[in-house]
């Protein structure tokens, strides 16, 4: 099998990329893509550090992020795993992704840029949920905020398709595979539930 080596290579195979694709970028918040992303419950956040990449979803009741200003959004850790692979990577190299979507649209909102760590008292307090607050929050600079051709999710039909979630392994049993039957199982999902709705914020 023969790969593409060169960017010269690559180019030529796809040629030059239409303008709109070029100009839609904007360096910051715009009216219209503020609209879209104060709509966004749910986006993905990629980044990158010494061990490799991570990509993780970010989900909240309202929008899942915070404009601090046009230039500057708040992402908030909220209760999770504890691997923290994200803000890891984070804190030794700051380069972030966020890929936006909201159920319904075709379109993504994506958002290059450069992130820290934060536990800023004062700005997770902008974030209290009954008294709740995040343990940080990531802070992204913008560097560049683009939408994204809707074709990947409109041939996947995600937002049309059935049930396809029936019938796939539950996160029991993936742990149970993994650890020889010593943790997981049933058990592990008949408490998860419960235990998660205890422990959303």
């Amino acid at each position: 099998m023969n790969f593409v080596a060169s960017i010269e290579d690559l180019e030529a195979l796809y040629g030059t990329p239409g303008a709109p694709s070029l100009r839609k970028v904007a360096r910051q918040m715009t009216p219209l893509y503020r609209k879209w992303i104060m709509a966004s419950r749910l986006c993905m956040l990629a980044t990158v550090g010494p061990e490799g990449t991570d990509d993780s979803p970010r989900g909240d009741d309202g929008p899942v992020v915070l404009e601090l200003d046009p230039g500057t959004l708040a992402l908030p850790d909220w209760y999770g795993n504890n691997r923290i692979d994200s803000l890891r990577n984070i804190v030794r190299d700051g380069r972030v992704s966020l890929m936006f979507l909201v159920p319904g649209s075709n379109n993504v909102v994506r958002v290059n840029g450069t992130a820290k760590v934060t536990a800023d008292p004062d700005l997770l307090q902008r974030f209290d949920k009954a008294g709740k607050l995040p343990r940080t929050v990531i802070v992204i600079k913008i560097n560049e905020i683009y939408s994204q051709c809707a074709r990947a999710l409109m041939r996947s039909r995600i937002w049309t398709s059935g049930n396809e979630a029936e019938g796939l392994p539950s996160m029991g049993e993936i742990l149970a595979e993994q650890t020889a039957g010593e943790e997981g199982g049933r058990a592990y999902d008949e408490e998860w539930a419960p235990r998660a709705a205890k422990t959303m914020w």
